[in-house]
């Protein structure tokens, strides 16, 4: 732990008198500031500043400044401090997938999400009841980050970005291929592909990489720092290069990785007759895409689609289902149908992941 705030470590609390009739609503519930564990004494993925916090992963809807002390992985801490200085919360401790802690009341217990570098699903136990908080998680292969671990537990809560039977990702590796043949037909043009900076982008990478494509892959600064992480954690990337600097003309026929909200920026002005490509589950709704100027929409996401959701929904055994931010009411529907107890959380403050990326002028400064 840094700092002289309060460490996350066990109170001595004398068990109130339900605690032997424990319900999951005691142990977890939605309030102003996120998820309260008020047994264990933290909130999880608060969105505004705590007490204590334990945190799933590094985006910036989930991981915000400001707390007096952060529970969270080890990469989910190094991602905060880069992205917001060393002193983004007055102490910090890091705990292992795997690695149990007694908070307070409870237990709780890390596990793999597999949605970026360090997410974690949290296993929150309290005498016999078990709830897992999945925070954003996917069920898909990625090179970049530990996979999805099922977790058998009471009461689960997932997320429902997107949560409709519309969003089906398929294979992330047929969308790549998508891309390396519009690079192959169009060789007089620079490929911009928008990604977020925190594991889309270096999912993308890896999977070019896998298909076999070993040229020098371009990023956008805002990507630097977070992409020279990944490489420092043992994920294999290639050769990287900075555009910055670098002639219009020599950008032809070469691939650039570049936060979403700088392909449509003047910034692009300095590529040859750009291809804007777009890496998002988002892009499975074809009038978004063009909405949003994408000439190459690639169907990729760090989230699960509607059937990992409900295979994931299955898989852990859970009676009772609780879905926060995305398509709350349709998970919920569906849960019914199948006999489960389930619920919307109501949560405010988590959305876009894409909040966080840098000011393209201030990145590229």
């Amino acid at each position: 732990m840094r700092g002289s705030s309060p460490r996350m470590t066990a109170k001595n609390h004398q068990s109130p008198p339900y605690i032997s009739k424990m319900r999951p609503q005691d142990i977890l519930m939605p309030v102003p500031a996120g998820l309260c564990c008020k047994p264990g004494g933290f909130h999880i993925d608060p969105v505004r500043p705590v007490e204590r916090a334990v945190i799933t992963h590094g985006h910036s809807d989930h991981a915000r400044p400001g707390h007096g002390a952060v529970l969270a992985t080890q990469e989910t801490l190094d991602m905060m401090r880069l992205r917001y200085g060393d002193n983004f919360a007055g102490s910090t401790q890091a705990i292992g997938y795997g690695e149990e802690i007694k908070l307070g009341d409870v237990t709780i217990k890390f596990h793999p999400a597999g949605h970026v570098l360090g997410s974690a699903q949290i296993a929150v136990s309290c005498k016999d009841i078990c709830i897992v908080a999945s925070g954003d998680y996917k069920d898909a292969p990625d090179p970049t980050c530990v996979p999805f671990e099922v977790v058998t537990c009471d009461v689960f809560i997932t997320e429902a970005t997107f949560g409709l039977p519309v969003f089906r990702h398929g294979d992330a590796a047929v969308e790549v291929k998508k891309l390396l043949a519009s690079v192959a037909l169009f060789p007089e043009r620079a490929h911009l592909v928008g990604a977020y900076s925190l594991g889309k982008a270096q999912r993308v990478i890896a999977l070019l990489r896998a298909a076999g494509y070993d040229a020098p892959i371009y990023l956008h600064g805002a990507m630097e720092k977070i992409t020279r992480y990944y490489e420092s954690r043992g994920v294999k990337l290639g050769e990287l290069r900075m555009v910055k600097g670098v002639k219009k003309a020599d950008l032809a026929g070469t691939i650039t990785l570049a936060p979403p909200s700088a392909t449509s920026d003047v910034w692009t002005r300095r590529f040859p007759d750009p291809v804007t490509a777009f890496a998002s589950g988002w892009m499975r709704v074809r009038a978004r895409a063009r909405q949003g100027g994408v000439e190459l929409p690639l169907v990729i996401s760090d989230h699960a689609d509607w059937d990992g959701l409900t295979s994931t929904i299955d898989a852990t055994g859970a009676r009772e289902i609780w879905v926060t931010h995305g398509q709350e009411d349709a998970l919920v529907h569906w849960c019914k149908t199948k006999g489960l107890a389930a619920r919307p959380l109501d949560l405010v403050g988590y959305g876009d992941e894409d909040e966080g990326e840098a000011p393209v002028a201030e990145a590229e400064a």
